[in-house]
């Protein structure tokens, strides 16, 4: 198999990029729901369950950036035969997914209170304590911390984390599978194997 992508196929790398951010996403809403459903506040389990979120959110953006990276060194895939619409639609959802995986990460970042023990392997010092809040949200906006995360918080959680990113993914499953199962292109096996 290619590492690189072809006309036929995605390599090796763009497939690993893609299942490691499904799975790196996977892993981020596990722990926060594990969070809210399970532990109470301020609880070593609570805490745990929230650094082990916002490692898998920071390892997100940091593998977002390297796939953009890789995806514009390389060819894409041509897409299967279709209606232009459908081909319109494909490249919509696409880059609403890479607005998502650059803006969740992100939004969750600047809007957390805490510093992330990144995997309890070393710290991440919080937004609110870099040079660029101070300049950005705190000069140039007036704002303190607390009003600036509020609004940041609701869009991370209420507004993208709660129903836009699955609302995405189910989106691009769904076409997936319409594609394997009623098309019969080679759509979603060009994600998986020759």
């Amino acid at each position: 198999m290619n590492y690189k992508n072809t006309k036929e196929d995605y390599g090796r790398i763009a497939r690993w990029f893609h299942w490691g951010t499904a799975l790196l996403f996977l892993f981020a809403y596990m722990a926060v729901y594990y969070r809210h459903w399970f532990t109470d506040k301020q609880t070593p389990e609570n805490l745990v369950a929230l650094h082990l979120h916002l490692s898998f959110g920071v390892t997100v953006g940091v593998v977002v950036i390297l796939r953009i990276i890789w995806r514009n060194m390389n060819i894409q895939p041509t897409l299967e035969p279709g209606p232009t619409w459908q081909h319109w639609l494909v490249h919509v959802v696409h880059y609403g997914l890479y607005a998502v995986m650059i803006v969740m990460p992100l939004s969750g970042y600047i809007g957390t209170g805490v510093s992330t023990n990144f995997f309890y392997l070393f710290e991440i010092p919080k937004f609110a304590d870099t040079w660029l809040f101070d300049v950005l949200v705190w000069d140039m906006m007036g704002l303190t911390f607390e009003e600036f995360e509020k609004p940041v918080d609701f869009f991370h959680k209420e507004i993208m984390g709660a129903w836009l990113v699955w609302l995405l993914i189910a989106g691009h499953a769904a076409a997936a599978l319409y594609h394997h199962f009623r098309l019969r292109d080679r759509t979603l096996l060009k994600m998986i194997h020759h």
